[in-house]
């Protein structure tokens, strides 16, 4: 278990940032398609099985295209429970080249510690057993730099750069309920909804792990990154800057959640738009997010959420300058396939 520890000054210094990092992006899909069958450190289920819907079905369509997937060394630097070394990790830079280039300049020294070597180093995320290339990488080798920037380039473009549009549209929906639930319910909601198996128990935010460590945030506060690709949650601890949390983005919010559960028999009965409207309203959204997750007009959002309110399907409230939509019990039966 992780925990990490707010002041109220954390509190008051939580942001999101606007986009997925890029690095850390294709480092942890890298760890999904290289390692489909691993298991993760605590003998739990691979790290493909914990994988959010999309992303599964990502890697099942990248199996099957008949091209052999190379990570090159990547493969070496990504465990199977699906850690991403800190350097990987550029939160500051969202754009993969810019990411890539400052993850290239990290000092040595810091690369010894983020990997492991010396052993001696003491940090329980390293590497187990670094190979001959992480340790040329953690003594400033050019070669293996060039390597590490070579591979990993090449990664991002065959196999995450065709999905980014996607990723990126998937982003926007997330970053629009992470929103919403800070207008509804303040900090205390933003918290409590980000993961199904983290639990807010003010100060303390406890994250699954098979490690355990305590941290506290120190007044500096928390950086909230979404993942496409990640399976659990990757914290990264910075002394002289707010503590990061890459998170998974939530399914519902981009749509992946159960939105073809009896999809013809819900178009034949409301309309294809309309049932994907209510399918995706799982997840409570204002009109714009709701527009932006059917990728639809503002005004087709709002008259497909009024015709569903008439119907007794969906509630509508304002909270502030906006209106909120959710779904009604009886919108919740109609996609759960019980009403009679």
């Amino acid at each position: 278990m992780i925990r990490l520890h707010f002041t109220a000054a954390d509190l008051c210094r939580i942001t999101l940032a606007p986009a997925v990092d890029a690095l850390a992006e294709t480092a942890l899909g890298a760890g999904l398609l290289l390692r489909p069958c691993g298991r993760d450190g605590g003998g739990g289920p691979g790290q493909a099985r914990r994988a959010r819907a999309a992303a599964r079905e990502w890697r099942g369509r990248s199996a099957r295209g008949g091209s052999t997937v190379r990570g090159g060394v990547l493969a070496e630097l990504i465990g199977e429970d699906g850690f991403v070394p800190d350097f990987l990790l550029q939160p500051e830079v969202l754009d993969f080249a810019e990411g890539l280039e400052a993850a290239a300049a990290t000092p040595p020294e810091r690369l010894a510690l983020d990997l492991g070597i010396p052993e001696a180093a003491g940090w329980n995320g390293a590497l187990a057993r670094p190979g001959r290339w992480a340790r040329e990488l953690a003594q400033g080798s050019t070669a293996a730099s060039r390597a590490l920037v070579h591979d990993t380039r090449h990664f991002f473009e065959t196999w995450v750069e065709p999905l980014w549009p996607r990723i990126h549209r998937d982003t926007l929906a997330d970053r629009a309920l992470r929103s919403e639930m800070l207008l509804r319910g303040g900090v205390d909601a933003l918290l409590t909804t980000l993961g199904t198996t983290w639990r807010w128990q003010a100060p303390t935010l406890h994250l699954p792990s098979v490690s355990t460590y305590d941290i506290p945030l120190c007044g500096r506060g928390l950086l909230l990154i979404p993942s496409w690709f990640a399976t659990g949650p990757l914290v990264m601890y910075r002394p002289e800057a707010a503590t990061v949390l890459v998170y998974p983005l939530n399914d519902a919010a981009a749509g992946d959640a159960g939105t073809d559960e009896r999809p013809e028999a819900l178009a034949a009965l409301l309309g294809r738009t309309r049932a994907r409207v209510l399918a995706l309203l799982r997840s409570p959204a204002t009109t714009t997010a709701l527009a932006e997750r059917a990728s639809v007009s503002l005004a087709a959002a709002s008259h497909q959420a009024a015709v569903l309110r008439a119907a007794g399907l969906v509630d509508t409230v304002r909270t502030g300058t906006a209106v909120l939509h959710s779904l009604t019990p009886l919108g919740h039966s109609l996609l759960a396939g019980v009403v009679r």
